[in-house]
C-alpha cells in the first residue's frame, strides 16, 4: 500500500506505480527512480528489473568501496563491463531473444516463439496458448 503526498492511497504491486509515487531525496535513489520512469516510458514494462539491477549494482559498489576502491574506479569498471556486454551481444546474436531470430515475419511458428518470451513473464500458464493468438494477429 502506498500513500502519496496528497494522502491518496494505492494498493498495487506494480513497480512503476510505486516508483511514480515516491518522494525521494537521496541522489542515487533519485537516479534509480528516473531510470525506472524511463524504462516505463520507453518499454512499458520491466521497471522492477531496472530497480533490482540498479540496486544490485549499488550493493556491489558498496562492497568494493569497503574493500578500498575509489568510486571513480568502480564507475570505470562498470563502464568497461557495459562495453564488453555490448560487444558480446553484438557478436553473439544467439544470446538475444532466447537464441533465435525471426527470418520470416509471415511464419506463425517463428512469430509465436518470439512472442512467447514476452508473454511467459505475465501469463505463466497460458503463454503458449496466447502466443499463437498474438502471432495470428501480428501476421
Amino acid at each position: 500500500m502506498v500513500i502519496n503526498h496528497i494522502d491518496k492511497q494505492f494498493v498495487t504491486s506494480d513497480a512503476a506505480t510505486i516508483m511514480r509515487e515516491l518522494e525521494v531525496q537521496h541522489p542515487a535513489a533519485k537516479m534509480i527512480v528516473m531510470a525506472s520512469k524511463m524504462q516505463e516510458t520507453e518499454c512499458g514494462d520491466a521497471t522492477n528489473f531496472v530497480i533490482a539491477f540498479a540496486g544490485e549494482l549499488l550493493n556491489q559498489a558498496e562492497a568494493l568501496i569497503k574493500m578500498g576502491l575509489h568510486p571513480s574506479q568502480i564507475v570505470s569498471g562498470y563502464e568497461d563491463a557495459c562495453k564488453q556486454a555490448c560487444i558480446l551481444l553484438e557478436t553473439s546474436p544467439e544470446l538475444i531473444k532466447g537464441g533465435f531470430t525471426v527470418d520470416n515475419i509471415l511464419d506463425k511458428a517463428q512469430i509465436s516463439k518470439a512472442v512467447f518470451a514476452s508473454l511467459s513473464s505475465k501469463l505463466t500458464t497460458y503463454a503458449e496458448f496466447f502466443s499463437g493468438i498474438v502471432a495470428d494477429a501480428c501476421i
